[in-house]
């Protein structure tokens, strides 16, 4: 009997399905390209070569800070998705977001002397890139808490 119903109203819902299909693709897609801008431009960023530091010279410091400034961009990331009203909406947003966690790797690895967070990943010391990441999360959940108007 489901089965039956299911096919009967098809033809009235697939284009509604594919509408959805398509608003989905449209939105996972653009939040990918958000992701992919944001791995360039925090190399770009950061004083020390990040993609040297983890593939070539296996530092762990740098890998563990790196990824969490990439969590720290898709929790905001996710928030907007969900919280949106439109395509352009997302995008605004997904900017903001992305501005916000580089400004932070920006300012986070400026600092000189005895607490430099550049020169304590570039010796790989592990401490100093979890610290990072943990407040590159940070900053993540504060700004999509902020984005939840």
């Amino acid at each position: 009997m489901f089965l039956r119903y299911y096919l009967q109203n098809l033809n009235k819902d697939l284009p509604m399905l594919l509408d959805s299909f398509l608003s989905f693709g449209l939105f996972f897609l653009t939040a990918i390209a958000v992701v992919v801008i944001f791995l360039f431009l925090y190399a770009i960023v950061t004083p020390y070569d990040d993609y040297k530091l983890i593939f070539e010279e296996n530092n762990t410091a740098a890998a563990i800070g790196f990824g969490g400034a990439i969590v720290g961009l898709s929790i905001p990331l996710y928030s907007a998705l969900t919280s949106s009203v439109s395509y352009l909406d997302f995008v605004v947003w997904a900017v903001v977001a992305m501005f916000i966690q580089l400004v932070f790797a920006f300012i986070m690895t400026r600092g000189k002397g005895k607490y430099s967070v550049t020169k304590l990943i570039d010796e790989g010391t592990v401490s100093a890139g979890i610290l990072m990441a943990f407040i590159s999360i940070s900053i993540g959940l504060l700004n999509a808490g902020s984005m939840s108007y």
